[in-house]
Order: structure tokens, then sequence, then C-alpha cells
């Protein structure tokens, strides 16, 4: 199967796309195509000068950018992926769980599943190297799922969208006023990302659901709080797959690689409201490499262009009054750290690089009895979690094993309690940027997820299943899909995300977070974007 790609690092703007400033009030009706075809434009030009430049089109950028471009800002937004909106021979913009392609990965040569065995035999295949959807970035200890292309990690992510529990906050983000965080600005986030939960009388009898009851099931039978959760997905549509009068994508087992149809990312919500200003553009396949104050005023930016095979075709040297770093918690983290230690931006704190976590992230999967099916048909789009935070320090998505088959397996993903925190640093001898996490550390997270599962197992006399992460292996401690931290909010920055050492520049990411939100953190870094953008309007702008 094969991709075709946007023109080599194009530039798209508002005309043609989404039809304007209506597409984000129609995200939600049955059957929206989830790409319309962006009119191409020239990409951003060799000495171009920009009043602000945002590096990466994730939650924090697209926050950023529609802000600003409503405040009457012209905005270049840089994004080192593709834009997704061009079908491939099999006719679907995105590869399948079951089937990765090229389309999969982010310049790898195989895939490198989360969940890379399958009744013991190892699953992951050889692909061409090419700039997929899906990175699976190794450091030392431990892989780092994240997006590339235009909406970052909202292409890639199951589209859980929960705000954390208010009392739990002070936890979070100590500096952060956490009424005013309740009151104002979880909800804007919610409203802009079209945040919408399952029916709850169809989810007791939807065929693609049958996984979650039965996690339900063993959850209360062991005295655990189940709750359904909130999400991204166009639930409309997804009705719509179960009863088969649209094309199914949910129920097609699309979800890590993208999702054609149904789920509202950042492409549908803010990027779509950003670009129907008139005021953004987004230069494709290009990559920042070096950010450095101008003896004028404002900054220069150097920027790699790149071809689908990650390649570097060009080279160019723009300027830019205000720079938004929002390359996602590794992106920014690392860019900030080499120019740091590499003298570009010396003037930066010795914060930058500390505070990184992995959200606690643990997987792991349980063999139920005959009596239990989880289903052939499986919805990739959770719904539903299992609570233990204050007792065990555990949240566990009930996640879906959309292999088409019965397999009589629960398989959960758990967002655990963890305080272990990393460090990025500058390895100079290697040129990169290296990270102090170490797997052993998983182990608390081990330990919090076994709260819940060991007692669900003895409950129900079931075992873990060992096939599902390699050879005789209960956990996958080896992962995590929601990196935070490394510019760490008034300690690395101010409170609302200014750098310490430089006017002008700005952490709006995931970055800003310490390490773990106790949910998924999309709707956290979105709500703390809108905080931060509305200060750095009234105080910057």
């Amino acid at each position: 199967m094969s991709h075709t790609p946007q023109p080599r690092g194009s530039r798209f703007s508002r005309r043609g796309f989404l039809a304007g400033a209506g597409a984000a009030a129609g995200v939600a009706s049955v059957g929206l195509p989830t790409f319309a075809s962006p009119a191409r434009a020239a990409s951003i030009g060799n000495g171009a000068s920009v009043p602000v430049l945002v590096i990466g089109t994730g939650y924090g950028g697209a926050v950023a950018a529609l802000r600003l471009a409503q405040a009457g800002v012209q905005v270049e937004m840089i994004e080192m992926g593709m834009s997704w909106d061009t079908p491939g021979s099999d006719g679907k913009i995105f590869a399948k769980v079951t089937s990765p392609d090229k389309r999969a990965y982010w310049l790898r040569t195989k895939t490198k599943a989360p969940v890379s065995n399958f009744f013991g035999f190892p699953i992951d295949a050889t692909i061409p190297k090419y700039t997929g959807i899906l990175d699976a970035e190794e450091f030392a200890g431990i892989t780092v799922y994240q997006g590339r292309g235009v909406g970052g990690g909202s292409l890639v992510n199951g589209g859980m969208a929960v705000t954390p529990k208010q009392s739990r906050f002070s936890s979070i983000l100590p500096s952060v006023d956490a009424a005013e965080m309740y009151a104002t600005y979880y909800p804007r986030a919610n409203a802009g990302l079209g945040v919408g939960s399952i029916d709850p009388a169809w989810f007791e009898t939807a065929e693609c659901y049958k996984y979650a009851r039965v996690g339900r099931k063993h959850a209360q039978r062991s005295g655990f709080a189940w709750t359904f959760v909130p999400d991204v997905y166009d639930w409309n549509y997804m009705k719509a797959e179960q009863a088969g009068t649209v094309t199914r994508s949910a129920l097609d087992g699309q979800v890590m690689y993208g999702n054609d149809h149904g789920k509202k990312s950042l492409v549908q919500t803010y990027l779509a409201q950003a670009l129907a200003t008139g005021r953004v553009n987004v230069s494709t396949l290009h990559q920042v490499t070096a950010v450095a104050p101008r003896s004028g005023g404002g900054y220069t930016v150097s920027i790699d262009q790149l071809d689908t095979s990650g390649n570097v075709v060009g080279t160019k040297s723009v300027t830019a009054g205000k720079v938004f770093f929002a390359a996602g918690s590794v992106g920014t983290s690392k860019l900030l750290t080499k120019l740091k230690a590499t003298g570009s931006l010396p003037a930066l704190n010795n914060e930058i690089g500390k505070g990184w976590g992995d959200n606690g992230n643990v997987m792991c999967g349980r063999a139920n009895h005959m009596w239990d099916p989880t289903g052939s048909l499986q919805s990739t789009i959770p719904c539903s979690g299992i609570d233990n935070w204050d007792a065990g320090g555990a949240f566990a998505e009930v996640a879906p094993l959309p292999t088409g088959i019965e397999t009589y397996a629960s398989l959960y993903l758990s967002i655990t309690n963890t305080t272990r925190r990393a460090e990025f640093s500058w390895n100079a001898a290697a040129n990169k940027v290296d990270l102090s996490w170490q797997t052993a550390w998983k182990q608390d997270s081990i330990n919090m997820a076994k709260t819940i599962f060991d007692k669900i197992n003895s409950k129900e006399g079931t075992i873990y299943r060992t096939d599902l992460f390699g050879a005789y292996k209960v956990w996958q401690d080896g992962l995590t899909y929601h990196p935070l931290g490394g510019a760490v909010l008034n300690k690395a920055t101010d409170n609302y995300g200014r750098l310490h050492g430089y006017n002008g520049l700005y952490v709006i990411d995931g970055a800003l977070i310490p390490g773990n939100t106790t949910v998924n953190p999309f709707v956290t870094i979105t709500a703390l974007a809108e905080r931060n953008i509305d200060n750095i309007l009234a105080n910057d702008i």
C-alpha cells in the first residue's frame, strides 16, 4: 500500500479548508470526512520574516495559533510531519492496527507495536522507511510514542478526553489556580476539542463494546469504581458504524496509525478554526533545528526541509518576532536542551530538561474464561476506565484488542501515580539528546496497577496474559503514550510559559506539565495552553 503525500514541504492555508469557519460547527455530523484537502501554497521561504512562529501543530500549538490569529496576529506553524489528507492505493488515508505499512511509522524500517506479540509470536513487520504518522522514539529505558503530522498527537491517540478530578489538580500543576482552570479553561478546552460521551443506553447492547462490559463486570465484582470516560469521537458516527450505514473506521481497526472517519482530531477543531481566520499557514515536512536571538530583535530560526524518506533536502533561515515551542514534551525538551548546551540560547535556566515523566503508563492483559468473551468486533476507541487512584494510585483504561477474532482477553493501559522523573541532557560526543529514564522505575507503576488486576484475577479465577509483550512477559513496561515535562511551568518558565532569559520565547505544550496528570493528559495540555495564551495576549502581544 502506498500513501501519496502532499508535495514535498508544501504549506497549506485556509482556502478550501473544511469550508472555512463552518467546519468547526459541523464536526459532530454523521459522515463528516476526517480530512478535507486544503489548497496548496508555497512553504515558508528562506529569509522570511514573521511576527510569530509556532513549532509544532499539536494541542498547545493549535491553541496558540487559533487565539493569536483571532487577535489579528499572522502565525507561521512549522510541522515536521506531513498533512494527512490523501488516500493511499487502498482508498484509506490511514493504516489499520492489524496491517501497518509505511504510513504507520515515522522513519522506521520495522514496526514497533505496543502489543508486539500475539499467542507468543512476534508480530512486528518490515516496512519501507517513510515519514509515517507514529513515531516510536527510543531512548535508554523507554520508547515514547508520538504523533507526526498536522495535528500531532491528536492523530494517533484513542481520543480519551479526561478532565482530572479537581481535588487532584494541585498535585498536577501546583502553581496554577485550580478554581480558574475548572471554571474557565477546562470548559473552554472541552468545547474547543468537541468532547462528548457515549450514549449509556446504546453501550449496553453495542456489539463493539462487549469488551468494555466485561471489563465493567470484573471491576465491579472486585469492588472497584468503573466509569465512562469522555472522548472526541463522533458518537453518532460510531452508532452508524455499528449499524453498517457508514464506512467503518473505529470498527475497522483504525486508531494508533490514524482514523479516517469519526474521530475529531485537531484538524477538525482548533486547526480548522485557525486556518479559517486566514492568518495561519502551516509548513509541513519542515523541522526547526535552532533558535537564536537576532541583534536587531526577535529570533533567527533555522529549519531543515525533509523529504518523505527523512532526508534533508533544503535548509532555511527565517526571522520571527516571537517563537512558541509546541513540539510536544519530547520535541520541545530536546530542542531547548540542545540550544542551551550548544550556545544558541545559553541564558535558559538550569530547569531546562528536568521534570520529565511517563504519566505512569504501563499495560497488561488478562486471560478470561470462556464464558466471558470480549467480542471479535471491537471499537478501537476506549470508553471506560477503572478508578483506584485514591486507594492504589492507578487509573486503568479498559482498552480494545481489535484482532478481528475472539481472544477472551482483556487489555488495559494504566496511568499510575509514579513520582519518577527523568532529565534530558546534551550528549556532545554523540551529537544528540539523551534521557535518564530507567526501565526499573516502571516497577512503581506495575505495583500500583497490580492493586487492581491482582484482585480481579483472584476474584475471577483468571490469570495474566504472558504472550502480548514478548515471551512470557506480563507487563508492557517499556513505553509511554503520555510524555510530559522537560520544561516545567514556573521552573523552566514563568507561571505562564515564558522561558526565563529570553523575551518572546514561550513553551505552550505538554513539556510544561511535570510528568503526571492522573488521567489522559491532552485536555489538561489544551486547557493550560488556553490559560497561558490568554495571559500572553493580554500582556505581550
